[in-house]
């Protein structure tokens, strides 16, 4: 077996999902999985490609309609990447593990924030790396004299970011925008910047790659599965420039050859044809967030309100209880299903990440009974 692996557990973001199963009414808010059914334009691309016989090998990155497509969108949010850029991968895990396979080498420190998406410690340490962690303000912002420092100490080459964040839901503001570039020339580093959430910006949206000066030195992945309510379709991408991007499709080439055909034509009707669906979504959420919120602040609940994607991150520390003995408590006493803060790297413990993919309805649902809880363990 690969040693690699012996420290390397499963998602604990689907380990208390699959607990769920196993209590009768139990309410789930711990995938990040949007409800809304996908957009017409994307079942029409799918079908007619499948009536078109569209069922084969398409080009190694992907084809050239899809990526066209998608270097007029990002071009419309000021990120210059060309069709020869990008490349179309399954979902936003292979764009990942593409990317983290190219640059490491055995034994690279690779700084990874915590809190955070837990698949970037695991797949560091799968290829061989070695993670340094870098730990946030406690309203999540970068704390850039720590960042600073570790990078020094540690002799960092790469560094992963990911806004919008989850589990926090912060974004990029302009400030740490301008500092992040002027870390990035200071010392050379790269890094792999996961925007999967970009669609759900509730304020302005900044990306390191919008940036000419160090957008040979960004990896950005992006990807459909959020953005069109599509996750079982499987369909990312990475854009990157050069030599770069050309080591990439290697790694791309030999693990999945292409991503599925029917999905990329899928897709390509969404970008042409179906962005006010994102829109729709975007409001909807938007309108969950504040409802959210509104329950939390009523049952006295310490959160920092997501300004991105669809989680918050609210804090469980007065409560004198792990994240795991909270959302175990939470799951069997009162039926509600949130995910421990600890799934998601060191500095998550203590709090708890709670999905507002979910009807207002089954929302309201939820948040009675967790005051209900809330009140108990007062």
């Amino acid at each position: 077996m690969n040693r690699n692996l012996s420290d390397i557990e499963m998602s604990g973001i689907r380990k208390f999902f699959n607990k769920v199963n196993n209590v009768d009414g139990a309410i789930s808010l711990t995938l990040g999985e949007p409800d809304f059914k996908a957009p017409m334009e994307i079942k029409y691309g799918m079908i007619k490609a499948i009536e078109e016989d569209k069922t084969v090998y398409t080009d190694n990155f992907g084809i050239l309609g899809l990526r066209k497509e998608i270097s007029k969108y990002l071009r419309n949010k000021g990120i210059n990447y060309s069709y020869e850029d990008i490349c179309i991968t399954v979902g936003g895990s292979e764009a990942l593990f593409s990317s983290l396979a190219t640059l490491i080498n055995k034994g690279d420190k690779v700084l990874v924030p915590t809190p955070a998406y837990p698949a970037y410690e695991n797949i560091v340490r799968i290829l061989g790396g070695e993670v340094v962690n870098y730990y946030l303000n406690e309203d999540f912002s970068l704390n850039f004299i720590e960042l600073e420092r570790v990078i020094k100490e540690s002799n960092i080459k790469y560094i992963i970011l990911s806004y919008p964040s989850n589990p926090t839901g912060t974004i990029l503001n302009e400030k740490e925008y301008h500092k992040l570039i002027e870390l990035i020339k200071e010392n050379n580093l790269f890094v792999i910047s996961d925007e999967i959430y970009e669609s759900f910006c509730y304020e302005k949206y900044y990306s390191l790659a919008m940036d000419s000066d160090v957008i040979e030195n960004i990896i950005y992945i992006g990807g459909f599965s959020k953005m069109f309510s599509i996750t079982g379709i499987r369909l990312g991408f990475i854009a990157a420039k050069g030599k770069t991007f050309n080591e990439i499709g290697k790694v791309h080439q030999y693990n999945v050859s292409c991503a599925n055909s029917i999905g990329q034509y899928g897709v390509l009707e969404g970008l042409k044809h179906g962005l006010y669906n994102v829109e729709k979504m975007k409001n909807e959420f938007l309108r969950r967030k504040i409802y959210v919120e509104k329950r939390l602040e009523d049952v006295k609940i310490d959160f920092i309100s997501p300004k991105g994607a669809f989680y918050v991150f609210p804090s469980i520390k007065k409560y004198n209880l792990t994240s795991e003995e909270f959302c175990e408590r939470l799951l069997y006493e009162e039926k509600v299903a949130c995910v421990p803060g600890s799934a998601f790297g060191k500095a998550g413990e203590g709090y708890i990440r709670i999905s507002y993919c979910y009807s207002i309805e089954e929302l309201k649902n939820a948040f009675d009974r967790i005051e209900k809880f809330i009140n108990k363990i007062r």
